[in-house]
């Protein structure tokens, strides 16, 4: 089996999860926060939007430089509404989908590297930079997601079977 044949499975399941997660979400609580040294739900939300689109820096790029020197840094760009967070994210799934498919194996094999203001902060390989980096990064904030809907009374959906709102008896 091919890189993409093994990974887009869960690729799919991951991403399935994480709309439905994110539909959940009520524009009048973009702003809230549980702590005040947390970011917003809609920080996270449309953090959880963009990690998808990684996929086409990992597998087209060797490096990225997040913070380039002279130059402005990355930084989680601000929607507005939880209809603009599902576009971002269905469209970076799209195009994720497309470039693991399109990628051989020998690509996913290579090296890449991410760096901030010209310092490496790591080089792995892209099929890790695609499950560190994408899947499990993207697992790690839909949980913190999932307890902000908690603490605002706003049911949470099943992911690997039924949530406790949706269990019954």
């Amino acid at each position: 089996m091919s890189y993409a044949e093994t990974i887009l499975p869960e690729f799919d399941q991951e991403m399935a999860n994480t709309r439905k997660v994110l539909e959940r979400i009520p524009d009048d609580k973009l702003e809230w926060k549980a702590h005040p040294k947390l970011n917003t739900i809609g920080w996270n939300a449309t953090h959880l939007a963009e990690i998808p689109g990684w996929v086409i820096s990992a597998l087209t790029l060797t490096e990225l430089d997040i913070a380039p020197v002279g130059q402005e840094p990355y930084r989680t760009p601000k929607l507005n509404s939880t209809k603009e967070i599902l576009e971002l994210f269905d469209k970076n799934v799209a195009e994720a989908r497309k470039a693991i498919q399109a990628a051989s194996d020998a690509d996913v094999k290579e090296n890449w590297s991410l760096l901030a203001g010209g310092n490496v902060i790591f080089t792995i390989p892209r099929s890790e930079v695609i499950r560190i980096w994408v899947l499990n990064h993207t697992i790690h904030h839909r949980a913190h997601l999932c307890v902000y809907l908690r603490l605002n009374d706003i049911p949470v959906p099943g992911m690997y079977g039924p949530s406790g709102d949706e269990q019954t008896g």
